[in-house]
């Protein structure tokens, strides 16, 4: 019921004190009577106050009653004149501070009266729109006993409300796309909404839309990093009360479908994990491995790129990194992950872009909700079914590597596995500290003692490729005292710096320190 059609009722002969026509088209929710002072607990928002001033003992408690009932949220004050044979003027200034319509009570009308019309006509309107939905959620039901798609679904939602419902993944993948794309920035930012906003429904203003709700998929214990959200057009606190009840039914639909698809990927799972075991054990061009591949929906005959994926030291996250994996890959076609050896791992048909550009993409928007936790990722090269195992291995290192770094989520592609930088990054501190005191600490001592400048002459020799002259210009040194220095270090170390392998050892020791 409107502030307008309860001023209108023939019987009340209600009287508007103060109150625009903006305000007058506000609903009723409910109706309250009271003669507190302070009745702001007992009001939820929304309600006809109804007052017979009762607790006004001198002017300045009409300013603590209405600042409350307004404070709280109520629709309006409707207030009984016949305590002061009318309104006093205090209560009526008091309400337009505070901009709270204000409507007088006749004497001859009792608030028994008022109550019973508001209740009927807001229990009426209740029991259309109950009507109105049981109606909607039968059509939706039958559509989906029907077969029906989520996109079909969402798509008569939609056109029911008005506006775009579409359904996503915190990787940004569309389950249900609508009727066009959302703008990547706005996409970013629904997705940033739903993995950090502290309570859903959330709002998020786009950058060319103005504004966008987005609704959790499934219980609110849910994990996130997991889930599924809808997002629609406009923000769902000036939704009516139909639009938000229709979305409410496509949001429970739309679990429904997500535990039928759930259901339907644990037969992928099975093959996927057959699959990866054998790569794993070594046997990726063995026929079998080719036949598994076949199955999970790869083709066998093309190259195909390794993931893997694991939160750092949480060896119980292993499933929820699978299913991580499994968003993030289905951006690049039907998902193939299975684990092994404490790794989610991924096997991703070769496409442009590079699946490794795709997939870093898609996971990188879930860093905003990974907090304490590390996501670490490596992907290998594109490799032919026979090598498999050595892609494996490869996106592994690269994993290794990713550990190596700070970031809550880090990424490596196998082509960063590429200098000795990267493999001594894997490589534990201490280890390398100590391989690095066995082939250099003589000379270190020697510089200790000494000031003798071995090790800096030893950097440069390296440096220039053992080229004498090249390392005594650098350091503005005569060429014999570079050669004479170089031979104190062969003597110090026992290796020739002229065979390949000594200088290989000595070269990633002094990198190691």
């Amino acid at each position: 019921m409107l502030l307008r059609e309860l001023l209108a009722h023939p019987d009340l002969r209600l009287c508007l004190l103060h109150g625009d026509d903006a305000a007058l088209e506000r609903p009723l929710r409910w109706v309250y009577t009271t003669d507190l002072l302070d009745p702001a607990r007992y009001i939820s928002g929304g309600e006809l106050v109804v007052t017979g001033l009762v607790w006004r003992r001198d002017p300045a408690d009409s300013e603590k009653f209405v600042a409350a009932v307004a404070g709280a949220g109520a629709a309006a004050l409707a207030a009984g004149a016949a305590v002061f044979s009318g309104i006093p003027d205090d209560v009526v200034e008091a309400c337009r501070r505070h901009d709270l319509v204000l409507v007088a009570v006749p004497e001859e009308v009792s608030f028994a009266t008022v109550t019973e019309v508001v209740i009927g006509s807001v229990t009426a309107t209740r029991g259309e729109r109950l009507a109105l939905t049981l109606g909607r959620q039968r059509r939706l039901l039958a559509a989906v006993a029907g077969g029906l798609g989520l996109d079909e679904l969402a798509a008569q939602v939609s056109a029911d409300t008005g506006l775009n419902c579409r359904v996503l993944t915190p990787t940004g993948r569309a389950v249900v796309a609508g009727p066009a794309p959302v703008a990547a920035d706005d996409l970013d930012r629904a997705v940033r909404a739903f993995l950090t906003a502290d309570r859903l429904p959330a709002t998020v203003a786009g950058l060319g839309h103005p504004t966008y709700s987005v609704f959790p998929v499934g219980p609110a214990a849910e994990q996130r990093l997991t889930s599924w959200f809808v997002l629609v057009d406009g923000a769902w606190s000036e939704f009516e009360s139909e639009v938000t009840d229709a979305i409410g039914e496509l949001v429970a639909i739309t679990a429904l479908d997500r535990a039928r698809r759930s259901e339907g990927l644990r037969v992928a799972h099975d093959i996927a994990d057959d699959a990866v075991a054998l790569i794993a054990a070594g046997a990726g061009g063995q026929p079998e491995t080719a036949v598994r591949l076949r199955q999970a929906g790869l083709d066998a005959n093309r190259p195909v790129t390794v993931a893997v994926a694991a939160f750092a030291d949480r060896p119980d996250l292993l499933e929820t990194a699978r299913s991580v994996l499994v968003d993030a890959a289905a951006h690049l076609g039907p998902p193939v992950v299975g684990t092994a050896q404490g790794l989610a791992v991924a096997l991703l048909p070769d496409a442009e872009p590079s699946p490794a550009v795709r997939l870093h993409a898609a996971l990188a928007r879930l860093a905003p909700a990974l907090g304490p936790v590390r996501l670490t990722v490596g992907i290998g090269r594109p490799a032919a079914a026979g090598a498999l195992s050595g892609a494996l291995q490869e996106a592994r290192h690269a994993r290794d590597l990713a550990q190596h770094r700070p970031g809550a989520l880090e990424v490596v592609p196998a082509d960063e596995v590429t200098s000795h930088v990267a493999l001594l990054a894997t490589v534990p501190d201490d280890v390398r500290r100590a391989f690095a005191a066995r082939v250099l600490e003589p000379v270190l001592a020697y510089d200790r003692r000494n000031d003798a400048g071995l090790v800096e002459t030893l950097a440069a020799f390296l440096d220039c490729s053992g080229s004498w002259s090249r390392a005594a210009e650098a350091l503005h040194l005569h060429v014999n005292t570079v050669r004479y220095r170089i031979g104190r270090i062969e003597e110090l170390t026992g290796r020739d710096l002229a065979r390949f392998t000594d200088r290989v050892d000595v070269f990633l020791a002094l990198r190691s320190l």
